[in-house]
């Protein structure tokens, strides 16, 4: 069987729960909504003196008015059981902020160390300093729902109200009061008539703005402490220490199922996808999940696995290993963690291997000795042997010679012996006619050859820079200031025999003319001066031909040089 598709940071789209929401909300607000929608039922005795001709339009428009309700609201309307022979649902409303808004909330000093550890889990907008505390914001583009619970009476719509309750988990009771006391207002201004859906659609897009927060969310307000009793309004015991991330839970679930659910573009094939399709790494760069297996198990095939990272350029960070670990599979996911850990110990300078049974060991910078943890051998981390405390170590040259000659016929040894030593001396020799034209990494000790250039060095498998010329491990080009030269004069002389006499002719005028040479190259940056009105320069450095006004390299000067183009010759310095 395929595995499932990879959502956003290797999530799968079975695991986001779509549709769960309003499944939780019910169980945990419905029961206590309906119980109270119960007691307001029987306290008003609404069906009294109610003919049964009556009812039965009522019961008509009612039911005409949940088929359009469900029509119009689909996922976000809930039908429960009928109380009774009542109907009764419940509506999520969700509140509109198409650009977002942000969320504040007031700390004193005793909440501060509450609220530290939640910067963590989302970016802090703003945060200012306050005499009596300190204010908290974030932005969020997603707000829980407005959860609206309603029981239509056999009287409604004729004679009375619908009973009702408003929920949330984000809003004290006094502002859900606020909403309560609208919701009678619009039914007051148009008794007789259906009101749920322009309750809900008040709700949608009018409720922020009614309750002050067009523009912000204050988490407090000066009737946070007010005993209140109105049956309708059901909220908990609402503050920011619990508030805030709920909050910013819900936004950033609900964003991750807008990326799933939209389509978007792939940073290598530009190709378009659904969000589902895609990776998104911890840099938030995206890509689709066939380019990153792709690229995954092309750098686990070639064996540069220090380089898979983020694919976008000059970004570098990490992709997590439990993306790689559904990218590549078992097989080469095992071949990636023992790749890695073999790079890591690399570049560890105090990591050596042991001779009989190849096992990593830390060496003793002091004493060139190391001991297996495995096999429990020590030995000398220099000529790979047993370990000769006060005796000073053979170097390479020296080993091999002694080898060589104990290859000579007579010697009474195994025939293991005989290969282990044979191999060795290959070794020792490959090693001597790699060093012939190549020094040793001073981290990792791999060979590595300078063909040109400068005499600064970079190790390609730990990224060590080292002087070529003293071997030395350096940072920078402090190191070329005082003991070695940067460059060698055997590269200086040939640079200067590649100079020809027009190049020399336009450094020397570049120098003369230095006022007037604003005109860097775009290849090497090197400036060159105007030769009378003429914008076609070339750079006496690197030999290329670039337009003075624009800065462009010129491939062709007819073409580049038009009536379209620049013009090749202006009165400008």
């Amino acid at each position: 069987m395929a595995p499932p598709p990879l959502g956003v940071n290797g999530i799968e789209i079975s695991e986001l729960g779509e549709g769960s929401d309003h499944g939780r909300e019910q169980n945990c607000g419905g029961e206590e909504a309906m119980k109270r929608l119960e007691k307001l039922r029987i306290c008003d005795g609404d069906e009294v003196g109610i003919s049964e001709e009556l009812i039965t339009d009522n019961d008509r428009r009612q039911d005409d008015e949940v088929l359009a309700l469900e029509a119009i609201y689909q996922d976000n309307i809930v039908i429960l059981d009928h109380q009774e022979g009542l109907r009764s649902f419940q509506i999520f409303v969700h509140c509109e902020v198409p650009d977002g808004i942000t969320v504040s909330a007031k700390f004193h000093s005793a909440g501060t160390s509450n609220i530290k550890g939640m910067q963590t889990e989302a970016e802090v907008a703003s945060s200012s300093s306050y005499d009596e505390g300190f204010l908290y914001s974030f932005k969020v583009t997603y707000l829980p729902p407005i959860i609206l619970t309603i029981v239509l009476p056999k009287s409604y719509p004729s004679h009375h109200s619908p009973y009702f309750t408003i929920s949330t988990q984000w809003l004290d009771k006094s502002r859900i009061l606020s909403l309560c006391a609208m919701l009678d207002t619009i039914w007051r201004d148009q008794p007789g008539q259906e009101v749920v859906f322009q309750w809900t659609e008040w709700l949608h897009g009018s409720a922020l703005s009614h309750l002050g927060f067009a523009e912000e969310v204050a988490l407090w307000g000066p009737n946070d402490n007010m005993v209140l009793t109105d049956y309708r309004a059901i909220s908990e015991n609402v503050v920011p220490e619990r508030v805030i991330p709920f909050l910013m839970g819900y936004n950033e679930k609900k964003c991750h199922e807008a990326f799933l659910s939209n389509i978007h573009q792939c940073l290598i094939c530009f190709s378009e996808y659904l969000g589902s399709e895609f990776i998104k790494l911890p840099c938030q760069h995206i890509f689709c999940s066939n380019c990153m297996e792709t690229y995954s198990k092309m750098h686990v095939k070639e064996g540069s696995v220090t380089k898979l990272s983020c694919p976008t350029s000059k970004c570098g960070a990490h992709v997590p290993p439990v993306v790689l670990k559904r990218l590549l599979g078992d097989q080469d996911y095992e071949r990636w963690e023992s790749l890695l850990l073999q790079r890591t110990l690399d570049s560890m300078s105090d990591v050596v291997y042991c001779p009989r049974c190849e096992t990593a060991c830390l060496e003793d910078s002091k004493t060139n000795d190391a001991q297996c943890s495995k096999c429990l051998f020590s030995f000398c981390t220099l000529c790979n042997d047993r370990r000769h405390v006060g005796e000073k170590c053979m170097d390479a040259e020296a080993r091999l010679r002694i080898l060589q000659e104990r290859m000579q016929p007579g010697g009474a040894r195994t025939n293991e012996q005989l290969r282990k030593e044979k191999e060795l001396i290959n070794e020792l020799l490959s090693v001597k006619e790699a060093l012939k034209d190549a020094k040793q990494c001073p981290s990792c000790k791999m060979a590595i050859s300078r063909t040109e250039g400068c005499n600064k060095m970079v190790c390609s498998n730990c990224d060590q820079f080292f002087c070529y010329k003293c071997n030395k491990a350096i940072d920078g080009y402090d190191h070329f200031r005082q003991e070695c030269e940067l460059f060698p004069s055997e590269e200086i002389n040939r640079w200067e025999a590649q100079m020809n006499a027009r190049q020399v002719v336009a450094q020397v005028r570049a120098e003369l003319f230095a006022g007037h040479a604003n005109h860097p190259c775009p290849n090497c940056g090197q400036r060159n001066a105007k030769e009378g009105n003429n914008n076609h320069l070339f750079c006496w450095a690197c030999q290329t031909h670039y337009c003075a006004l624009c800065h462009k390299v010129v491939r062709r000067s007819s073409e580049h040089f038009s009536r379209k183009g620049c013009k090749q010759h202006t009165s400008d310095p």
